[in-house]
């Protein structure tokens, strides 16, 4: 049998001017024509042609794919090499394409997290703070929960002018709470409750509703867990204990 450029166009998924071109480069001449004219392609045709488009899936230009199928038609290259050969590279193809979709992922999986920045713009903000170095940790942590969930969905909206805005307002915060600790305030004072009070509504502005009671499960992980103990202690020794029983005060002073 024989098939009509349009019929073989349609088998193997490319256009008729794709046939066209492959026969005017001598790369697939078609084995008969019609006494019209027409390009007639047999059963060898569509091997070849099969060929042709497993080299371009690969990303070979057309004149190596003439150069390897003539390898082939000559006996330079015993069928069994060939099958190697389309083996081996596939497999590159597909180690190459596995790496492509970790990349992908890890893009998707920044932007989720809400992190909408360029390397560059992460440093102006962030420095060498990554703000998601813990986001697996918390996702194992809290994933399930509404207040994660809405944290998610806040945070995908924020612009780099967000980011260092909150940055600046922690900051500022921090400033004032290291001069309350290093000046020997008590946590259960009028100025240490309300930093704390401030602390709580930064977290319910920008990432999710903080009630009291959450609050207090926060502030027990500013000292139980070593590494935020250690970056709440960065600002002034001791300042994460003093927090926490700010934090406790400053619930209790609402909740009775």
């Amino acid at each position: 049998m024989n098939y009509s450029v349009g019929q073989v166009a349609g088998f193997a998924g490319v256009t008729v001017r794709t046939l066209h071109h492959y026969d005017e480069i001598g790369l697939l001449v078609p084995g008969e024509r019609s006494t019209a004219g027409h390009r007639r392609y047999g059963d060898a045709d569509l091997e070849r042609l099969q060929r042709i488009l497993f080299y371009r899936e690969l990303g070979f230009p057309l004149d190596e794919v003439a150069a390897l199928l003539d390898d082939e038609a000559t006996g330079r290259a015993d069928p069994r090499a060939h099958l190697r050969r389309q083996h081996d590279l596939l497999t590159a193809r597909i180690e190459k394409l596995q790496k492509m979709a970790a990349a992908v992922e890890h893009a998707m999986e920044a932007r989720r997290m809400g992190i909408n920045l360029t390397p560059e713009e992460r440093f102006e903000v962030f420095g060498d703070k990554d703000p998601d170095r813990y986001a697996e940790e918390a996702e194992q942590r809290w994933g399930g929960t509404e207040a994660y969930a809405e944290s998610q969905r806040r945070a995908a909206r924020y612009t780099k002018a967000d980011w260092q805005r909150m940055k600046d307002q922690v900051d500022d915060w921090s400033a004032r709470y290291a001069a309350l600790v290093t000046g020997a305030e008590p946590p259960t004072g009028e100025r240490a409750m309300d930093l704390a009070e401030e602390h709580r509504r930064h977290i319910s502005a920008w990432f999710y509703d903080c009630p009291y009671a959450l609050h207090r499960g926060l502030a027990a992980m500013y000292v139980s867990d070593e590494r935020f103990k250690a970056f709440y202690d960065s600002m002034a020794p001791g300042l994460a204990e003093h927090l926490k029983e700010a934090i406790e005060a400053n619930a209790a002073r609402h909740t009775v």
